[in-house]
Formats: structure tokens, C-alpha cells, sequence
């Protein structure tokens, strides 16, 4: 996709959204409706591909936050990716300032009310959230995981994605402790997804904690975290999770 060079006036929520909606595609809409059936009742698509979203964005990394949060004011599920994907993009530019870093984390936390669904929080809360947190105190964490919002509840294990690409898997387990009970099922996968990944560093770190909770945890919890295990051992899991 061609957007030509954009010069900075040029770089805004306005240009950003006229740019989406040249893409505009009345027959991908109700697809996607289906697939993002967990979202706000009051979202609407413009049924794009998500690739051209990524593109669009990427040729608008240097938005303002100002003009970012614009779009995250935007009723289409396509234009407040657009924006997480910016956020996404600058947090993981290398000559990123750490009072950016800072300002991209406050902005992604003071409006996590329309930062609403699944695919929004996957994009950019491991590098938004996560890298931010690094090398800091990381309690909000663990205030998001005893949120009511379920969106928070994703964000505080997500997050911890770039925890674990560092090694660094404590957080990934105490949060997964905090959630296994969860009703949710869109938290439950995202907890056996993430204890799955972080097992990857420490196998037997997941396997202690899958004999503690495997007969208890929601049974699409279990089946997400032993996905990397031998058959053998997947099998006895499944055997102990309950029916």
C-alpha cells in the first residue's frame, strides 16, 4: 500500500483515518463482526485486513500522543488498532526516550476503556505495558488482575510477554495464580497461553504449577498450557483436569 511521504503536518488522526477508509470493504463487515464477537456492542468495522492496518500505521509511527488518543476516541475497531499499533511501533523503536516510553504506558493505562477487546490488548500491551515495566516496580499488574474489567485482567497477563522473553517468569506465574479461576474464557486461554510460553524458559516451573492447579483450572486453561509438552505427559494432564 502507497500513502506517499508524510511530512509531521501531515501526520494526524484525520489523514490517519482518510487513509483507512480508502480501504473501506462493505463485504469483510459482518465477518468481522463474527470474529471479534467479544467486543463492544457499539463497535464498528470498516471490514479491512488487518495487514493494512499495520501498514497504515507504520507509515504513521511519528503521530502524536495527542493525535493518537484521537483515535483511540474512534467508535471503528480498525482505527483504535491503528492507534495501538503506533503506540506498539514507538515503544519498540531503539532510540525511544524513557519519558516516551513513559507517556506511551500512562496513555495506554488512562484509556484502557477503549483499549476494549482481545486484539487491541495483545498488540501493544507487551511493549507498551511490558518493556516499560521492566525494570520497575510492577505492581499495577497485579491491581489490573483483580480488576472487574476483563480487559484489565488481559492486560496484566500479556503484559508480562517481554518478562519472559528476558527470562524472567515469576510475574507470569503469580498473575496466572491470581486468574486461574477466572470465568472468562477469552482470560483463561490467555493464561495457558502465557504459562505455555513461559514454560518454554522453565520447564519445570510449568509443570509444578500444572500439578497444583490442573485438576482445578477451566479445562481450556490446561489444554493451552501442555500444547508444547510430549503426548505422554499431555495425556496424563488431561486425565487429572476436570470434565
Amino acid at each position: 500500500m502507497i500513502i506517499g511521504n508524510l511530512g509531521l503536518k501531515d501526520i494526524n488522526a484525520e489523514r490517519f483515518i482518510n487513509a483507512l477508509e480508502q480501504h473501506k470493504n462493505e463485504n469483510d463487515i459482518e465477518k468481522m463482526k463474527r470474529f471479534f464477537k467479544d467486543a463492544d456492542k457499539d463497535t464498528l468495522y470498516l471490514g479491512l485486513h488487518m495487514r493494512t492496518v499495520f501498514q497504515t500505521a507504520k507509515a504513521f509511527t511519528d503521530m502524536s500522543l495527542n493525535e493518537t488518543e484521537k483515535l483511540l476516541e474512534s467508535a471503528y475497531c480498525e482505527v483504535r488498532m491503528g492507534a495501538v499499533s503506533i503506540m506498539d511501533f514507538q515503544a519498540k523503536k531503539k532510540k525511544v526516550t524513557e519519558e516516551h516510553r513513559k507517556e506511551l504506558y500512562e496513555l495506554y493505562i488512562r484509556r484502557h476503556d477503549r483499549i476494549n477487546n482481545w486484539d487491541l490488548v495483545d498488540r501493544a500491551a507487551p511493549s507498551v505495558i511490558g518493556i516499560y515495566l521492566l525494570d520497575k516496580p510492577r505492581d499495577i499488574l497485579y491491581k489490573l488482575a483483580q480488576s472487574k474489567n476483563i480487559w484489565e485482567r488481559r492486560t496484566s497477563i500479556v503484559s508480562t510477554y517481554s518478562f519472559i522473553k528476558k527470562g524472567q517468569i515469576d510475574d507470569t506465574f503469580r498473575i496466572a495464580e491470581i486468574l486461574i479461576e477466572d470465568k472468562e474464557e477469552l482470560i483463561n486461554k490467555a493464561v495457558g497461553s502465557w504459562i505455555r510460553t513461559a514454560g518454554m524458559k522453565d520447564e519445570n516451573r510449568l509443570k509444578e504449577f500444572l500439578f497444583k492447579y490442573a485438576r482445578t483450572m477451566p479445562r481450556v486453561t490446561l489444554r493451552y498450557a501442555i500444547e508444547k509438552l510430549d503426548k505422554t505427559t499431555r495425556d496424563s494432564y488431561m486425565s487429572l483436569g476436570k470434565k
